[in-house]
């Protein structure tokens, strides 16, 4: 008896431990994070220019520990809307392929949590930097496949456009697991 209490004692000290590391994990990670203003895009209507926006969100749940889910937001010279390019991995299931691509606001929140903004184009040149996201987005081979860990998933996703457009100049942050998968 004796030996089961130490060992529940340890366990519970053990979860203590772990929820305190973990707590301090997510408050340094906001604290760290450059966490876009929800109204931070540029006024579609408003605003000639071309822009690319490259966001990254914490996931919802405990995967929100450990991950981000990113996209790309685009918006060609004289467009009245943004429109987005993401892996959403239930849409697999429903549609037969996680590629999504639709018009919303591009720096909405993702199941709650502010996105970050990880890079932006503006300007002369972006419409072809657009053309080449648009390319690179429908030539995804994984669009049919999704697997939280190592990927294909949305990070994966994001690293493929950035691979195909390396003047967009972004790098997912370290949380993007996935990122790598090849």
């Amino acid at each position: 008896m004796k030996l089961r209490l130490t060992t529940m004692a340890g366990f519970s000290t053990l979860a203590d431990g772990t929820a305190h590391v973990v707590a301090a994990v997510r408050r340094l990670a906001q604290r760290n994070r450059r966490v876009a203003d929800p109204d931070s895009a540029p006024d579609p209507v408003g605003a000639n220019e071309a822009v690319v926006r490259i966001y990254a969100a914490r996931c919802s749940g405990w995967q929100g520990m450990f991950g981000v889910h990113p996209w790309v937001a685009v918006k060609p010279s004289g467009a009245t809307s943004f429109t987005v390019y993401e892996i959403i991995g239930w849409r697999l299931r429903e549609r037969g392929t996680a590629l999504t691509i639709r018009q919303r606001t591009p720096d909405a929140p993702w199941f709650g949590a502010l996105p970050e903004l990880i890079a932006e184009k503006r300007g002369a040149g972006v419409d072809e930097l657009i053309a080449r996201v648009d390319k690179a987005a429908r030539e995804y081979p994984w669009h049919a496949r999704y697997v939280m860990w190592p990927g294909p998933n949305s990070n994966t996703f994001v690293a493929w456009v950035l691979r195909a457009v390396p003047e967009l100049e972004a790098d997912l942050p370290a949380t993007a697991i996935g990122k790598d998968f090849t």
